[in-house]
Order: structure tokens, then C-alpha cells, then sequence
């Protein structure tokens, strides 16, 4: 059974690099945001099933970046 977003642990400096490209968590395939306890914004990367800490997914990377489908294939699935 899978743990629950509430209970994933912040990702720290063994996964997360800084970054000055455009090759941030926020632009990668593998971030999500969620909508936490007091509809407060929980940042995700799959990935990893860790939380971001607010402002690191502006600033930083991990070495499973990937470019998002819907830039990467020219299409967003979800409105398919």
C-alpha cells in the first residue's frame, strides 16, 4: 500500500542540485502539486515520492530531470 503525499519526507542535498537553467523541478515531467492540509499547496516530485521544500522547485534539480511530455511531444494528454 502506498504511503500517503502527507507522509513523504522533503527531499534534501543528496537528490536536489542547484540549478541556473531552465532544467528546474517545476519544468520537469516528474513535479505536481497537490493540495494539502488547509488547501496549502504540498510540491511533489514522483520520482523521488518526496516533497519539495516552497521555492526549491524554482532553484533546483535532481539527476532524473526530464523534460515534460507536453513540451517534449507538442500535446498535454490530459485534454485528449
Amino acid at each position: 500500500m502506498e504511503s500517503s503525499i502527507e507522509e513523504w519526507s522533503y527531499l534534501d542535498a543528496e537528490v536536489l542540485r542547484h540549478s541556473r537553467s531552465r532544467k528546474v523541478c517545476m519544468t520537469c515531467h516528474w513535479f505536481r502539486h497537490h493540495a494539502g492540509p488547509n488547501c496549502i499547496p504540498l510540491l511533489t516530485c514522483q520520482l523521488h515520492q518526496g516533497l519539495l521544500a516552497h521555492g526549491e522547485h524554482l532553484t533546483h534539480r535532481c539527476q532524473g530531470w526530464t523534460d515534460d511530455m507536453t513540451r517534449q511531444r507538442g500535446w498535454a494528454p490530459e485534454v485528449a
